[in-house]
């Protein structure tokens, strides 16, 4: 649907669900596929880009709180590797009492450029370790048969403990499973660490997350950031502080914004503020075509100039 040859005659809707997987002319490209079609954008964390298009009003906000029904809390907790013993005695009780985990990595094999731990000999450690039970591994470079074969072996309750890479990230709903251990959390991302712990906490047994952190400076502000709190506009909002809010013009996703306009997320209520003033200006005159808006008009239609430019790839 991405190419460039498709296009529709009617559409009238698209709708990017997880849209931190899709790049900015991804999303562009979905919107040119008909005629000014409505867009609805989904995501448990808006990715900082987006969340700065929230604040200026490029896009509205509508939220969906609370849990879905028949879930539980989780409880999200950072660990060292001093915390090891605890870790496995906390997934090897789960396994004893027919629940079942997750364990993340951030590589698929081992590479000695970077010197991190990775699934493929993970699943063996884990193995060695719980050898009276039942271990899994799925990865990204195994065939889709492969992969969905030992996805769907962890469904039925087949395996019990998971090994995997970040492919478990969406899209897997197991409500036995109640602990998920990662690997390296400080080489993750805030959005991706949120994503990640919505594997478990899917039925009614609970749920626990441990970011293992293995950095040498010790834990990351960041992570302590997800252990305070499960809401997704706030760790989105974290996000945006640290990363920067891209280019609201441009594809970046994240990174300092082309002018200073304001200081993301501290100035939020006076650019709310500001936003509320503006829709009053245009909807009392749409064409800012009175007197005193001459200077404003000019910039607007040279912002529709550069965004049109964008949009055709100049």
């Amino acid at each position: 649907m991405l190419s460039r040859p498709v296009a529709f005659a009617r559409l009238g809707l698209v709708v990017v669900d997880e849209q931190h997987k899709f790049g900015v002319e991804q999303r562009r490209a979905l919107v040119t596929k008909g005629p000014a079609p409505h867009c609805l954008v989904m995501t448990a964390t808006p990715i900082p880009r987006t969340l700065a298009m929230v604040v200026y009003g490029d896009l509205d906000l509508s939220l969906v709180e609370g849990r879905p029904p028949g879930t539980s809390r989780r409880e999200t907790v950072v660990a060292r590797p001093s915390d090891g013993a605890a870790i496995f005695a906390r997934v090897r009780d789960e396994l004893a009492r027919g629940r079942q985990a997750f364990v993340v990595y951030p590589l698929v094999e081992e590479s000695d450029r970077v010197g991190l731990k990775d699934a493929t000999e993970g699943a063996r450690a884990w193995q060695r370790a719980i050898p009276d039970r039942r271990v899994g591994l799925v990865h990204g470079r195994q065939k889709p048969a492969e992969r969905n074969a030992a996805m769907d072996a962890f469904r039925r309750r087949e395996t019990d403990l998971l090994v995997a890479t970040v492919v478990i990230e969406v899209g897997i709903d197991v409500p036995n499973a109640t602990v998920l251990v990662v690997e390296h959390a400080e080489r993750f991302g805030l959005s991706q660490l949120h994503q990640l712990r919505g594997r478990v906490g899917r039925g009614p047994g609970g749920g626990l997350c441990v970011l293992v952190d293995r950095s040498t400076s010790g834990t990351p502000d960041r992570l302590r950031v997800l252990a305070a709190t499960e809401d997704g506009f706030v760790i989105a909002e974290e996000d945006l502080r640290l990363r920067g809010g891209g280019d609201l013009f441009g594809t970046r996703q994240h990174g300092a914004p082309g002018f200073t306009a304001a200081r993301l997320p501290e100035d939020l209520p006076l650019l709310e503020r500001a936003r509320r003033a503006a829709q009053r200006t245009v909807a009392a005159d749409p064409g800012l075509d009175a007197a005193g808006y001459e200077r404003l008009r000019a910039r607007v239609l040279a912002r529709e100039a550069r965004a049109g430019d964008v949009a055709k790839g100049g």
